[in-house]
């Protein structure tokens, strides 16, 4: 799986797109805390981060690149080693996206129904 975009992190860490960026972020954080759980060859796989530290750090300064960067690698290194992480990041950042445009902005999307 490509890197989470760094904007993508910082942006939804500072509360940006109203209560479906909360949500998201929550759904992050729920997701990182699951149980690490390697792949077949964990005996020689290196040790990596859950991303709970670097997601604490960065929902404390959600304005830190640096921050960001490193949350983004650390979900990279873990999805490469747990499967089951791997599948979940994919699908909660497919949600994620629909949240902010690529530049930070709120994406809001009706359809359907009367207005």
């Amino acid at each position: 799986m490509d890197p989470i975009a760094v904007g993508l992190l910082a942006a939804l860490a500072g509360g940006a797109g109203g209560e479906l960026g909360r949500q998201a972020w929550a759904g992050l954080s729920a997701l990182v805390r699951q149980p690490f759980r390697r792949g077949r060859d964990t005996a020689e796989a290196p040790q990596v981060s859950t991303g709970e530290p670097e997601l604490a750090a960065l929902g404390q300064a959600p304005d830190d690149q640096a921050r960001a960067r490193a949350l983004s690698a650390a979900l990279a290194a873990r999805t490469s080693l747990d499967p089951d992480f791997d599948a979940g990041l994919r699908q909660w950042h497919e949600g994620a996206r629909l949240v902010l445009t690529e530049d930070g902005d709120v994406r809001n999307s009706i359809s359907g129904g009367n207005q």
